[in-house]
C-alpha cells in the first residue's frame, strides 16, 4: 500500500516537471525555482510516509495522551517532521529530483 502511495508521488512528480514552466513568464529562474520546490515537496512526502510507519507503533496514552484528537492530527505533525528533515539535509533526495526535472524540462522544450 506504501508502495502506491509513492508511485503516486513519483506520477505527481512527473507531472508537476512537466508543467513547471509558467505560462505567464519565460524566464529560466522560475523554472529552476518551481522545479526545486517540486523536488523538495516529493523528498518531503517520502519521508512522510516513511515516517508514518514509525509512528503506527506509538499509542496516544499517559498524562497527554490525546486519544482520538491525538490520532488524528498526528498525521500532520508527521508532515511538519518531514518538512523540518528535508530542512537539514533528508535523505539526500531534493538534489536528484531536481537535476532529473530539468532534464525532464530540457527534453520537452
Amino acid at each position: 500500500m506504501q508502495i502506491d502511495a509513492l508511485m503516486a508521488n513519483v506520477n505527481l512528480a512527473q507531472q508537476t516537471a512537466q508543467s513547471v514552466k509558467s505560462p505567464l513568464t519565460n524566464t529560466a529562474n522560475m523554472d529552476k525555482d518551481a522545479a526545486f520546490q517540486a523536488a523538495t515537496d516529493f523528498e518531503a512526502q517520502v519521508l512522510s510516509i516513511l515516517n508514518q510507519s514509525m509512528f503506527a507503533g506509538v499509542e496516544t496514552d499517559g498524562y497527554f495522551g490525546g486519544g482520538h484528537g491525538e490520532e488524528m492530527f498526528r498525521s500532520m505533525l508527521v508532515e511538519e517532521y518531514s518538512g523540518e528533515m528535508v530542512k537539514s539535509g533528508g535523505l539526500g533526495l531534493t538534489d536528484t529530483i531536481y537535476r532529473q526535472i530539468l532534464e525532464m524540462q530540457e527534453a520537452n522544450s
